[in-house]
């Protein structure tokens, strides 16, 4: 997410922080560790995690021990990093209420059509000649292409699912982020695209979804997939260009899907995918392995049969 520049000191100050560094020190935006840029405030609270956060693109990070500041960055220290980096999104994108279906802020382009029952929150924009069917939710911050369709029901900027396990509970991390739509791409109905938590959801160029989809946080969907109905896309996933996954896919975080690749129905993916692939089963694996496996089972109770004739003391 990015801000209008900053200083360190004053991020510091926001949060009670001690700081390492030039009080002056930019800051231009904050993003989890998988997206930082040059600018961005990070954090970590887990010493296994210390090295990749010092050593990532951040040029900021909000961390729970006084370390060694690498050349060129700045630290602030905090008791909690992950309470207080949520408290610095709070500050910078605060919750807007809105009593209209669409939002003052909200920008609608030329042709358009909304459907009654439908929600445009604030500070989206809907481009040319979309249709957004009844009973759709668009939340805050959302962009949507030219010519996009979104059937009944589905919602677009829900919250991650992601939460912290703490002494007393859970803790969520509050999404911040955004769910970018490109141009020419249908959502089936009851779809659910969550934003990002720091960044985007990004659904390219093309792609059209079937109903009862759920894209997670932070995903990338690439141009001209196609994503059959009931797929289920965990969150921080890469599916590249020309992919399909059929009904009932589901794809575990943080993977990639090369381009071009097929996944068949009631697939579940679990590792990354190469280009061209087509892999079908639970665990997903290359397609004619898995016919060649299947063929062998339904042989497994007569081989068994004939073993236990020819070795009846077993």
């Amino acid at each position: 997410m990015k801000i209008k520049q900053t200083t360190l000191k004053h991020i510091a100050e926001l949060i009670g922080a001690t700081y390492v560094g030039d009080a002056r020190f930019p800051v231009t935006g904050f993003n989890e560790i998988h997206k930082v840029e040059a600018g961005d405030v990070t954090f970590v609270d887990h010493p296994k995690y210390y090295s990749k956060a010092l050593n990532s693109a951040a040029t900021v990070v909000l961390i729970n021990k006084q370390v060694e500041c690498p050349a060129g960055k700045a630290l602030l220290i905090h008791d909690d990093p992950f309470v207080a980096f949520i408290q610095l999104m709070r500050h910078y994108r605060p919750i807007e209420p809105c009593t209209q279906a669409i939002s003052p802020t909200a920008e609608i382009g030329e042709g358009t059509v909304i459907m009654p029952g439908s929600f445009v929150g604030n500070h989206t924009k809907v481009g040319k000649n979309c249709v957004i069917h009844p009973n759709v939710t668009i939340y805050d911050y959302c962009v949507i292409g030219d010519n996009v369709v979104i059937h009944s029901g589905s919602v677009i900027g829900a919250d991650a699912y992601y939460f912290q396990r703490r002494a007393d509970g859970y803790m969520k991390f509050e999404s911040f982020g955004r769910v970018v739509i490109e141009d020419d791409v249908e959502i089936g109905a009851l779809c659910s695209i969550d934003k990002g938590v720091t960044s985007d959801t990004l659904i390219r160029k093309g792609t059209k979804m079937d109903n009862h989809c759920q894209v997670g946080h932070d995903s990338y969907i690439g141009c001209n997939c196609l994503i059959g109905s009931h797929a289920a896309i965990a969150g921080v996933t890469r599916i590249e260009d020309d992919v399909i996954l059929w009904g009932r896919v589901c794809v575990n975080k943080d993977l990639v899907i090369g381009e071009g690749a097929v996944v068949l129905a009631t697939s579940a993916v679990d590792k990354n995918i190469e280009p061209g692939k087509a892999v079908f089963g639970v665990p997903a694996q290359d397609v004619r392995k898995q016919w060649r496996e299947q063929a062998a089972m339904r042989k497994l109770p007569e081989f068994l049969k004939d073993y236990y004739k020819q070795h009846p003391d077993l």
